[in-house]
C-alpha cells in the first residue's frame, strides 16, 4: 500500500500592517526636536538652559503619547505620518512663540498702544492640551465618518450662523471676525471650513452628475447649464458678503477656494475652475474698489515700503508688511539662528499673524521651506487619504478637509511674504490662537478617522458550513 503526503495551504486574510509602531517612532523626534529647539533658544538668549524645559518636553511627550494611545485603539489603521507631523508643528510653534515672549520690544510696543503685556506660550501650551482634546473626543465619539452625511443641510445652516454671527460684534484691527464675550474670545471661522467641507461634501456627492452635465463647448471649455450656475453663484455671493460685512479676505478666500476645488474633485469640469477664478478676481476687485480696509490691505500690499515715504502716504498706517519682508531678507540661506532675530520689531502681531516671519529670519529659507514641507505633507496624506477611501463621501470630505488646509496655508504664507495681499488669517498649529489649535486638530483627527476606514482589511467572510476555512490541497 502506498501512502501519500497532502501540503495544505492556509489562505490568509490579514490586511496591511497597522504602522502604529511607525508612527510612535516619528512622535518620538516629533517631542525630541522641540525640545532641542527650546534648548537652543535659551543659550541664545540668556546663555543657559531654560528652567521649564524638562516640563516642556514632559507635557509634550504626555500629549503625543495620549494621542498616540487613543489612535491606537480607535483608528489602528490610520495613516502613521498626520499626527507626528501635527506634533511637530505644535511643538515648534510653542517653542517660536515663548521666544518671542522673552522680547522687551514686544512689551514696550504693548504699552505705546496702551496695552497689557502678558506671556502667550502659557496659554497656548494650555490651548494645545484642549486640541488634543479634542481630538481624542472626535476620535472615540465619532464610529464612522459617514454618519456626518446625515448632517449635510444642518452642517450649512451651522457653518452660515459661525460665518454670521462676528457681523455683530466689534471689529478688531479692522475686521469682524471674532466673537467676544467679556475676555473670552473665538474666531468662528476656524470651525466653519470643517462645517463646510461636510456640507460641501455631502451636497456635491448627491448633484455631482447634474453638476458636470455641459450644454455647450466655448474654447475648449464645457460650460455649465444655466440653472447649475446656481450654487456657485450663491456660494460666490456669500463669500463676498463676507468680504463687505466683515471685511475678512482670509475667510472669504477659504470658502471659496473650497467649493471651488471641491467642484472640480467632483465634476471634473475644468471649467468650474475657470469660473471660480474668474468670479473671485472680480469679486476681490470689486470689493476692494470701495471696501476701505480691503483697499488698505491691497495698497499695503502693492507698496509696503511707502509708510517710510515723505510724505507718508494717508492710507499707510502699519509698518508690519515691510518689517516681514526685512525679516525674511536679514534670515538667508539658513537664518540668524534661533532667538537671534529681529522679528518681534513687527509688533503684537509677531506670534500670530507674522509668526512665519520669524521662522524665516532664525531659521532662514531652509527653516522656512522645512516648515512649508511639513504642511505640504499633511495635504499630500490627505489627498492619499481621499484615493484611499472605499465611500464617495469620504472621498470628497478627505479633499475637503486638506483643500482647507492647504489654501489656509498658501494664504497665510503668501500675505507675510507679499506674495498676495495680507488675509489676517494663522499659520496652522503654529501660530498663536486658541481657535486655529482646536480647529486643526480636529481636522486631523477628521483625516485619521477617515484613513482608518480606508485602509482597514476588510472583514473575513462568514465561516462556512462545510469547512472552517478555505484550503488550497497540493498533493
Amino acid at each position: 500500500m502506498s501512502s501519500s503526503t497532502t501540503n495544505t495551504t492556509t489562505i490568509s486574510t490579514a490586511g496591511p500592517p497597522s504602522r502604529r509602531n511607525t508612527e510612535l517612532a516619528m512622535l518620538a523626534f516629533a517631542v525630541i526636536i522641540p525640545v532641542f529647539a527650546y534648548a537652543n533658544a535659551g543659550l541664545a538668549l540668556s546663555d543657559e538652559l531654560p528652567s521649564g524645559m524638562l516640563s516642556y518636553g514632559i507635557g509634550l511627550g504626555l500629549l503625543a503619547g495620549v494621542g498616540h494611545l487613543v489612535v491606537r485603539k480607535f483608528a489602528p489603521y490610520a495613516d502613521p505620518l498626520l499626527l507626528p507631523i501635527a506634533t511637530l508643528l505644535n511643538g515648534l510653534g510653542l517653542v517660536i512663540i515663548w521666544r518671542l515672549d522673552q522680547s522687551r520690544r514686544l512689551a514696550v510696543r504693548a504699552e505705546q498702544i496702551g496695552q497689557t503685556f502678558a506671556p502667550s506660550a502659557p496659554n497656548q501650551l494650555m490651548y494645545s492640551a484642549m486640541g488634543v482634546a479634542l481630538f481624542v473626543a472626535v476620535l472615540i465619539l465619532l464610529k464612522d465618518h459617514r454618519i456626518l452625511q446625515r448632517y449635510t443641510y444642518i452642517s450649512m445652516i451651522g457653518a452660515l450662523i459661525l460665518l454670521i454671527l462676528p457681523m455683530f460684534f466689534p471689529a478688531r484691527f479692522g475686521a469682524r471676525i471674532w466673537i467676544t464675550v467679556g475676555s473670552f474670545s473665538i474666531q468662528p471661522g476656524e470651525f466653519a471650513k470643517i462645517i463646510i467641507a461636510v456640507f460641501f461634501s455631502g451636497y456635491l456627492m448627491v448633484k455631482r452628475d447634474a453638476l458636470a452635465l455641459a450644454s455647450r463647448r466655448f474654447m475648449g471649455l464645457y460650460l455649465p447649464r444655466g440653472r447649475d450656475l446656481g450654487p456657485i453663484l450663491i456660494v460666490w455671493a456669500m463669500s463676498i458678503l463676507i468680504l463687505v460685512f466683515e471685511t475678512d479676505l482670509g475667510s472669504s478666500l477659504l470658502f471659496f477656494g473650497l467649493f471651488v476645488v471641491m467642484l472640480y474633485v467632483a465634476t471634473e469640469r475644468t471649467s468650474w475652475i475657470v469660473f471660480g477664478l474668474l468670479m473671485s478676481a472680480v469679486g476681490a476687485v470689486g470689493v476692494a474698489s470701495f471696501e476701505s480696509h480691503v483697499k488698505v490691505r491691497v495698497m499695503s500690499w502693492l507698496h509696503p515700503f511707502a509708510v517710510y515715504d515723505n510724505p507718508r502716504p494717508s492710507w499707510a498706517t502699519t509698518d508690519q508688511i515691510a518689517l516681514s519682508l526685512m525679516s525674511f531678507g536679514s534670515g538667508g540661506v539658513s537664518g540668524s539662528g534661533w532667538g537671534q532675530g529681529a522679528s518681534d520689531l513687527i509688533g503684537f502681531a509677531a506670534n500670530s499673524d507674522f509668526i512665519l516671519a520669524t521662522v524665516g529670519e532664525e531659521l532662514g529659507l531652509a527653516g522656512t521651506m522645512a516648515f512649508l514641507l511639513l504642511y505640504g505633507l499633511i495635504v499630500e496624506r490627505g489627498m492619499r487619504t481621499a484615493l484611499a477611501a472605499r465611500d464617495p463621501f469620504g472621498k470628497l470630505l478627505a479633499v475637503g478637509l486638506s483643500a482647507a488646509f492647504g489654501i489656509q496655508v498658501f494664504v497665510v504664507a503668501g500675505g507675510v511674504m507679499g506674495l498676495i495681499p495680507l488675509t489676517g488669517m494663522t499659520m496652522p498649529f503654529v501660530a498663536y490662537g486658541g481657535s486655529s489649535v482646536l480647529a486643526n486638530w480636529a481636522l486631523v483627527a477628521l483625516l485619521i478617522k477617515i484613513s482608518d476606514t480606508a485602509r482597514r482589511p476588510a472583514p473575513a467572510p462568514a465561516p462556512s458550513t462545510d469547512a472552517e476555512m478555505t484550503q488550497v490541497v497540493r498533493p
